[in-house]
């Protein structure tokens, strides 16, 4: 009978370092990390930072787009625009086509973060040490593995 430390990694399917759902676990936090310390001073939280993101390429948005831009549900989406607005980096506003609709627009405020923020990529860059064509590269697999999770989880709804 073999002992648990016997076998091979390579050959047992639950092998934790062989699972993908926890190598991209601990990538994600580890890189999350870098940017908690380069992101603290602009007074964003990483999440907060991504819909920074979303607003400075495609503002002004509704709730529901940025929600599905961000592959956030509405729910989990709020709390971030309320304190972003209570930081008065944006403001949420009932679309005047649809009542029901909240659009959510930068403040100048939030408008003159992005030039603070141009230096956030080359910085994470910098401190993760990889080349920049690595990170492209990772950055195409990982699309494909949220394309191919996003179609499997479409699929067993069918």
């Amino acid at each position: 009978m073999s002992d648990v430390g016997d076998r091979d990694d390579a050959v047992d399917p639950l092998s934790l370092e062989n699972q993908v759902c926890f190598a991209l676990a601990v990538a994600s936090r580890s890189v999350i990390a870098l940017y908690r310390p380069v992101l603290e001073p602009m007074g964003l939280t990483h999440p907060q930072y991504l819909v920074m993101l979303a607003l400075w390429q495609h503002a002004p948005l509704s709730v529901k787009d940025l929600s599905g831009l961000l592959q956030l549900e509405p729910a989990t989406l709020s709390p971030l625009l309320k304190r972003l607005e209570a930081a008065g980096l944006v403001e949420r506003r009932r679309a005047s086509t649809d009542e029901r609709s909240l659009a959510v627009t930068l403040t100048e405020r939030g408008r003159a973060l992005r030039a603070e923020a141009l230096k956030i990529p080359a910085t994470i860059v910098e401190r993760l040490g990889m080349d920049l064509a690595e990170l492209r590269d990772l950055h195409q697999a990982l699309t494909r593995v949220i394309a191919a999770a996003t179609e499997a989880h479409l699929a067993a709804r069918r």
